[in-house]
């Protein structure tokens, strides 16, 4: 069914807007938006997302080669757009416990300490409010999403991103608590009495999200507190279990993780391809890791230190936002000496895989020099198990990037992969040999992935039968590929001995569904259309 926005609005004004704010991080307002965003799509009406400021290292490079948060992306394909950097204006990846990149409108401004950023803060909500109507004078309603909680009383003299935001779009807000966590009433009234009377109003009503049980038993607690802020409850969003959709970031990436195991099949399942995944302090673009934890046949483990090693049978090293430190973080843990073992073995004969993303890629080599203190400056040795050098440049490649994964990553055929590629580094080969061992035969370096001008994407060094055992590839999001994936999934395998495993198409559409259909169920809808004005 088709829904008209009720009465007249004028050419030039904005249109309808709902804001989901929440009373904490990672309450679930990116997966909420999200889903009204596929609700609102669903009845008819041209929708787009929101977010005037993100902080996140999970990160995605537009068509047009613009840099912007992950969240955004997934929302526009719940709307069923591209990606644009109107939709996250301000991007900031922190590199520090004080200082970010600062992205605005796709691309890097400068590396800021938090007082730089907040005197640049007047030009950032310059850029958001021209991004902002120049992407809704095409929609019909606007889903915009806030950060953090809006009542963080020491952050609203500078605040772009939440009430200051909803205020400029008109916005209607709906407050989000997370129950799962516990003190969601406690939460949400508290928020209620530090915001002012102007941005009380402005709130709508409350969702809870997360619930686990029988949502009846809540109605006392509801009442209670609808008569205490007279704002009505729109309803309680279950927990949804294994949803299958990219994370804001990283810290949501790890946030509850059993240490050791993540995800794919239970622990100790038989069968299943072990995959290690460091967890490196600064591990950015985790989405990376996506398409293979939604496969059925395989353990994808993240681990903290050795001792949670086990015996995997491949090691993934994903991208980093300061690789130099997340080495001095892998020394300290033992685990890169676990990974200097790991690959050896792997060179040497034994079934394995050692892959290594971005900063993973950087991180196998003999070093990274950064002499623009773009993250930690200096030269820093690497883990050594390629014949590497990495240099950090100031003009960041942002790219959209097909290429061509060569025979030697699966040992059957070379398959096309697409994704893209967002890094300072520049990474040159030695070209002399790496190493050589009489038993083994003779061993190079070797360009393992191209891009259609033939330039070279990754590199790796290959065992006695020409497959390479250790590699690694500036494409992120190659695994998003079915036919790769697959291809090296089965590779895995049958070096291991183990039997063939059923294997997932990889796709947002049907989980996006999923979580929208959920959603619909929990929430008064007819009372959302209402507040915004939509019959």
């Amino acid at each position: 069914m088709t829904v008209k926005m009720a009465g007249a609005r004028r050419a030039e004004s904005l249109p309808p807007a709902l804001m989901v704010q929440g009373t904490c991080s990672n309450a679930g307002k990116s997966l909420l938006a999200a889903a009204l965003c596929r609700l609102l799509a669903r009845r008819g009406l041209r929708v787009a997302p929101f977010k005037a400021q993100n902080m996140a290292l999970n990160s995605f490079v537009t068509s047009d080669g613009g840099e912007m948060g992950r969240a955004q992306v997934l929302q526009a394909a719940a709307c069923g757009l591209a990606p644009d950097t109107r939709m996250n204006p301000v991007l900031l990846k922190p590199t520090s416990n004080t200082g970010s990149q600062v992205i605005v409108m796709g691309a890097p401004v400068g590396h800021m300490r938090v007082g730089e950023y907040l005197r640049y803060k007047p030009e950032a909500w310059k850029a958001v409010r021209r991004a902002y109507r120049s992407l809704a004078a095409g929609m019909d309603v606007m889903v915009l999403e806030g950060a953090g909680s809006p009542a963080e009383i020491n952050l609203k003299a500078h605040d772009i991103v939440n009430m200051r935001m909803a205020r400029y779009a008109g916005a209607h807000v709906a407050l989000v608590a997370d129950i799962d966590r516990g003190g969601a009433f406690a939460a949400l009234a508290g928020t209620m009495a530090l915001l002012t009377r102007a941005e009380r109003a402005r709130v709508a009503g409350f969702i809870l999200n997360k619930f686990r049980g029988d949502a009846s038993l809540l109605d006392p607690a509801l009442e209670v507190l609808r008569r205490r802020t007279g704002k009505p409850f729109w309803g309680v969003v279950p927990m949804l279990e294994n949803l299958r959709l990219p994370e804001e970031d990283s810290v949501s990436f790890k946030d509850g993780l059993t240490p050791g195991l993540y995800a794919g099949a239970a622990s100790g399942a038989a069968g299943a391809v072990d995959i290690v995944v460091p967890d490196l302090p600064h591990l950015s673009n985790a989405t990376d890791l996506d398409a293979l934890r939604c496969e059925p046949g395989v353990r994808l483990r993240v681990v903290r230190h050795a001792d949670q090693w086990g015996a995997p049978h491949a090691v993934l090293l994903p991208g980093s936002r300061n690789a130099v430190d997340d080495l001095r973080f892998l020394e300290c843990t033992g685990l890169a000496e676990r990974i200097r073992a790991f690959g050896r073995r792997c060179l040497e004969g034994e079934p394995g895989m050692l892959a290594g993303i971005c900063g993973g890629l950087q991180m196998l080599g003999a070093s990274i020099a950064d002499p623009l203190g773009l993250e930690e400056g200096g030269v820093a040795a690497g883990l050594g198990l390629l014949p590497l050098h990495t240099r950090l440049l100031a003009n960041k490649r942002l790219c959209r990037t097909t290429a061509q994964g060569h025979a030697c990553l699966t040992g059957t055929e070379a398959l096309p992969v697409a994704g893209y590629e967002i890094h300072h580094g520049e990474t040159t080969p030695e070209p002399e040999i790496f190493s050589s061992d009489a038993a083994a035969g003779e061993r190079r370096l070797r360009v393992v992935m191209t891009d259609a001008a033939g330039r070279a994407l990754g590199w790796g060094m290959c065992d006695a039968r020409a497959r390479a055992r250790v590699w690694g590839t500036y494409l992120h999001g190659l695994f998003d590929e079915d036919g790769f994936r697959h291809a090296v999934l089965r590779s895995l395998r049958q070096d291991a001995g183990l039997p063939p495993a059923p294997e997932a198409a990889f796709s947002l559409g049907p989980e996006l569904d999923r979580l929208a259909d959920a959603v619909e169920a929990a929430l008064d809808m007819p009372a959302v259309l209402q507040q915004l004005g939509l019959a």
